[in-house]
């Protein structure tokens, strides 16, 4: 039960921190919907590099739960994303709709990888226990 305090705390605070972006960015009704495609791009690199550096030695299965499935899951959203695109193709805009679907694919895979590989690069450099540092 102590988890879904946690998953909850991190949902909370992924959901308003979307809500931020999306406040700050033109709305997706007004156009390409820009806010959702950095919102999804950034959690894309966020969760590779969050679950490659969160090994179980070093973060808490709590902290886990909180940040990787409850502020990242509430942060990003497929829905929306299917949302707009369905909107896109119904209001005719086929290239705008193709250009999001594309972009918005390409690029949470790439900034997942690169995520990971930045986490991997981050394990490698970082002091030993013992180091003096």
């Amino acid at each position: 039960m102590k988890e879904l305090a946690y998953i909850g705390a991190g949902g909370f605070l992924g959901t308003l921190t979307r809500y931020t972006i999306q406040l700050m960015l033109p709305s997706a009704n007004t156009g390409f919907p820009w806010a959702v495609l950095l919102i999804n791009a950034i959690g894309s690199l966020f969760l590779g590099f969050f679950f490659t550096i969160a090994i179980p030695e070093k973060i808490t299965p709590q902290l886990r739960l909180a940040i990787g499935t409850g502020f990242t899951g509430a942060f990003t959203t497929f829905s929306t994303f299917t949302l707009d695109f369905v909107r896109l193709t119904e209001g005719g805009e086929w290239l705008k709709a193709a250009a999001y679907l594309l972009l918005s694919v390409v690029a949470g895979l790439v900034l997942c990888a690169l995520g990971i590989k930045l986490g991997n690069r981050m394990l490698s450099v970082s002091p030993k226990e013992g180091d003096g540092l």
